[in-house]
């Protein structure tokens, strides 16, 4: 009996928890959200869904390497990968749509990363695991294909988080109000934190290493629903406290992300 796993175990279901209850508090606060934010904001729904589809399975397979059943962990392990696998679809959706404005080409962007989980997947489902290694402080998988783990590194990873840093250099290089600089920053930085350290999480081989990871996902949830919610002392402090309602993303008109769209909308 390893104590250590019943601590990972519970620090999954804290991150599915939390994204999962995320999501449902977004999906309460859409009807502050005018037409043109709310694609926008459905991605983030279904990437906070995602990610909570994520863990559920994987808390499932703490518990499990707990009680030594390998074969099941084995199982849970492979259902925890075709979440994994689509984690950033909504994500580079939401990055093109506050880019653009354009719907249109958020999805046929996420239909392309799409198919390139559907091929991790493929490669991942055919070529098998090895494990699990079960320690004092988690279980470990290892996918047996150096295809999918580059085909996620360069094609589902990389890329991405390309596109959230390009975009945070984009916001950092506009001038705006203090209040709309951290709606709009602190958000990206969340999920650019939990999406980094999900990655670390799947492909640590170490289960110190796989424990720290799913600590700062966890951290990094917290983070993101501080960056929508923030505290009315936060608030204060960072002198962001005046008009403090709902992000909005990808409009045309008075948006936090606007500077991205008025000039399309002003020449159109």
């Amino acid at each position: 009996m390893n104590p250590g796993l019943l601590l990972n175990g519970t620090i999954c279901f804290a991150i599915t928890l939390s994204s999962l209850a995320f999501a449902w508090v977004l999906s309460q606060n859409k009807e502050t959200y005018n037409e043109n934010s709310k694609p926008a904001l459905f991605s983030l729904i279904i990437f906070w869904i995602i990610v909570g589809l994520t863990y559920l399975p994987t808390t499932a397979r703490m518990f499990t390497a707990y009680i030594g059943n390998q074969e099941i962990d084995a199982i849970l392990y492979f259902i925890t990968a075709i979440p994994f696998a689509f984690i950033p679809v909504p994500l580079v959706f939401f990055i093109i749509y506050v880019i653009t404005g354009s719907a249109k080409v958020g999805e046929y962007i996420a239909l392309a990363f799409t198919i390139i989980g559907a091929a991790y997947l493929i490669f991942v489902y055919n070529n098998g695991i090895v494990g699990p290694m079960v320690t004092e402080w988690g279980s470990i998988f290892m996918i047996n294909s150096d295809t999918a783990i580059n085909l996620y590194l360069i094609g589902l990873f990389v890329i991405p988080t390309s596109m959230i840093l390009g975009l945070l250099l984009l916001i950092l290089l506009q001038k705006m109000p203090k209040r709309i600089r951290y709606r709009t920053t602190l958000p990206l930085v969340a999920i650019s934190f939990v999406f980094d350290f999900i990655l670390t999480d799947m492909i640590a081989i170490v289960d110190v290493m796989q424990m720290f990871a799913r600590l700062f996902v966890l951290i990094g949830t917290v983070l993101a629903y501080l960056a929508y919610f923030p505290p009315i002392a936060f608030q204060e402090k960072l002198g962001i406290q005046e008009q403090m309602g709902a992000i909005h993303f990808g409009e045309s008109a008075d948006p936090n992300i606007d500077f991205f769209l008025q000039d399309k909308s002003e020449n159109s």
